[in-house]
């Protein structure tokens, strides 16, 4: 690049030259205009008008071009090729400048005194400077500005008398001086440029996968929603998370999960169906432009994303589910869109892992009842809304009750009764959770104080319990405080909060047993089912999920599977629980399969505390409950029971 040259190949570094001269270019030609005014009202009268006045005034225009057309350009910013253009202009007009004022200075001197000529080499030393130091960024100027002023200084340094031969050598020396430091600081301009692109840069970037980030999925977002707002177009917006990711990055290590997320970057990348980009942890969003068959695009996602992915540490293969929001039909915002892809997702995780659910109008009245749950559940006066419902768990080889589960149930005063299947999910995701076990948790140990001695509590944590230093210690406290034997209180987990990070799931249930309590795992079959994570974890009871019992009598697979889980249990010395057990058939085979601890209708619904203890006096032994009906059998459920006792939810479940 040349010495006068602006260096238009690079845009960014021009766009914020011209951003840095847009903020003193004005101060320069208001000083250069007061200047000339002075020295023009100095001469007026000893030289001639057209000196003073027709000159000055035709300079006097040029500026206000030059400001004008900066003014123009202030109020949108150029970028790119527009800012090397106006900094071209800006070059040349300070040729010109540099040419004009100086000549019209020197033609003054012919016509005053020593006086007046310092005047005048005052005017044009200090214009200069000044001149410089405003286009410091500009170095093609300030070279511009060095090319005229030297042969002058120098012409005077010869030519003039001793007090110009004077003040041009000071004038050269501080030329020169400035000159050198103005290089330096513009090299510093210039690198903290490049460090302010390549920090926007890292702030728009995932560090891990080198994907866009949150944060410019956002903007790439907004900007594809104008696109098609303009154009009357659609597009869609996904959210993708990962199925199985936590047990690789806890069997194979978290260096091996990090090469897993790489690749998987690299795997949506390569396919070319979407914009893609790492929203944290193992979630991912993608961006579709056009109108897409999404069922496709997601079976085609969710089975690249399945297949091996080889690893230094070993081979690894997860799954992904997906949930789509589409524009305008979902939503017109972006952050919309992302929630209601992320509703989408959620949904999609309940029915089925591992595909892709498209946000449809009817999740509407279900966002608005979460949020409605949600804003009563912050008001809520959880200490006398809430309450616990109890079912026992029955030993059918003596008959007798061996632990009772509790379960939570709300009464709200601006929403009536509220299914724990809703406002469980709605606690966790709105940070609730723990607060709400607390309470609940002291409740039951509060109704264990009338309990037989020999009688255990069944208690559900949920993931968050589990992964909180503060809320384990709580827990923890209460115990001790309530005087309750910790060998009487039994843990429920589920396998989908300790998958969420096995690592920790397994230190704070270590933590839980240095107590002395026992932990279930609960749900067992429904999710991982891993038999490596279960030798891990410090477990003391399997419970079987009520899916693989409603067709045990008559169906050969559901009970093989159910005969494997016990023969696991043997194997590995764990009592085995059985839940929805509703037909005296399915105790009797059950039974016949070597289960003992079971839970279930047939045996009762779940109460209230006060109930406990006349339900214990009409228990039953076993062979009479097996004879009796279900209606008959100490209580249970009849034909007219409420839909939220068909299916109770744990607290944290």
């Amino acid at each position: 690049m040349g010495l006068f040259d602006v260096g238009g190949n690079d845009p960014i570094l021009a766009a914020a030259q011209f951003r840095a001269l847009a903020r003193q270019v004005l101060v320069l030609y208001a000083i250069l205009v007061i200047n000339a005014a002075t020295l023009a009202y100095n001469r007026y009268g000893t030289a001639p008008d057209w000196l003073t006045l027709g000159v000055p005034l035709g300079l006097f225009a040029i500026c206000a071009v030059r400001v004008i057309s900066w003014i123009r350009a202030m109020r949108q910013p150029p970028e790119g090729a527009a800012a090397s253009k106006q900094l071209q202009a800006t070059k040349l007009a300070t040729l010109g400048l540099s040419i004009a004022f100086p000549v019209w200075a020197a033609a003054l001197l012919a016509d005053g005194d020593a006086v007046g000529s310092v005047h005048v080499m005052f005017f044009v030393t200090v214009n200069t400077l000044v001149v410089m130091q405003c286009l410091a960024q500009l170095q093609a100027a300030v070279r511009v500005i060095l090319a005229m002023a030297l042969p002058m200084s120098l012409y005077y340094l010869i030519f003039g008398d001793q007090i110009l031969q004077l003040m041009m050598i000071d004038f050269i020396v501080v030329l020169i001086g400035m000159a050198i430091t103005q290089n330096l600081a513009y090299r510093d301009f210039c690198r903290l440029v490049g460090l302010t692109v390549e920090n926007g840069r890292l702030a728009r970037i995932d560090a891990l996968t080198g994907l866009p980030n949150r944060r410019s999925f956002v903007t790439r977002l907004e900007a594809a929603i104008a696109r098609a707002a303009a154009g009357n177009g659609h597009l869609s917006v996904g959210v993708l998370d990962l199925d199985g990711f936590k047990p690789v990055n806890d069997s194979l290590g978290h260096r091996a999960g990090d090469d897993l997320l790489r690749l998987v970057g690299q795997r949506l990348q390569e396919h070319d169906l979407c914009w893609v980009a790492r929203f944290g942890g193992d979630e991912f969003g993608l961006i579709i432009e056009g109108d897409v068959d999404l069922d496709a695009l997601g079976k085609r996602l969710c089975d690249a994303i399945g297949q091996p992915y080889p690893l230094s540490a070993g081979s690894a293969r997860i799954g992904a589910s997906i949930g789509f929001a589409r524009y305008p039909d979902a939503a017109t915002s972006a952050d919309t869109l992302i929630e209601r892809a992320d509703f989408a997702l959620y949904h999609a995780k309940a029915r089925h892992r591992g595909a892709s659910a498209c946000f449809i109008p009817e999740y509407e009245a279900k966002l608005r009842d979460g949020a409605a749950i949600e804003q009563a559940l912050r008001r809520a006066d959880m200490e006398t809304e809430f309450s616990l419902l109890y079912q026992p768990i029955v030993d059918v080889m003596e008959g007798r009750v061996e632990a009772y589960e509790a379960l939570a149930r709300w009464n709200s005063p601006s929403l009536g009764p509220v299914s724990p299947a809703d406002f469980i999910s709605v606690a966790e995701r709105s940070g609730l959770i723990q607060r709400l076990t607390q309470i609940l948790f002291r409740q039951a140990l509060d109704a264990m104080q009338t309990w037989p001695a020999e009688m255990c509590l069944s208690f559900n944590l949920s993931s968050q319990d589990i992964a909180s230093h503060e809320s384990l210690a709580a827990l923890s406290r209460l115990i001790v405080e309530s005087g309750v034997a910790p060998g009487r209180i039994l843990f429920e987990v589920t396998e989908s909060g300790l998958m969420r990070d096995l690592v920790d799931a397994q230190r704070a249930l270590v933590q839980l047993r240095t107590l002395g309590v026992l932990i279930t795992l609960d749900d067992f079959g429904t999710g991982y089912s891993s038999l490596s994570y279960v030798q891990r974890l410090p477990l003391d009871r399997l419970k079987i999920d009520r899916s693989f019992i409603v067709r045990i009598g008559e169906d050969e697979t559901s009970l093989n599977i159910v005969r494997s889980i016990l023969d696991l249990c043997r194997h590995l010395g764990l009592r085995c629980i059985v839940e929805g057990v509703e037909t005296s058939e399915q105790m009797r085979v059950l039974r016949a399969a070597g289960c003992r601890s079971m839970q279930g209708y047939l045996f009762h619904r779940p109460m209230p505390a006060a109930d406990l203890a006349g339900f214990q006096s009409k228990l039953r032994l076993l062979p009479d409950l097996a004879a009796g009906s279900p209606k008959e059998a100490a209580g249970g459920v009849g034909a007219g029971e409420s839909s939220i006792d068909r299916d109770p939810i744990g607290l944290c479940a």
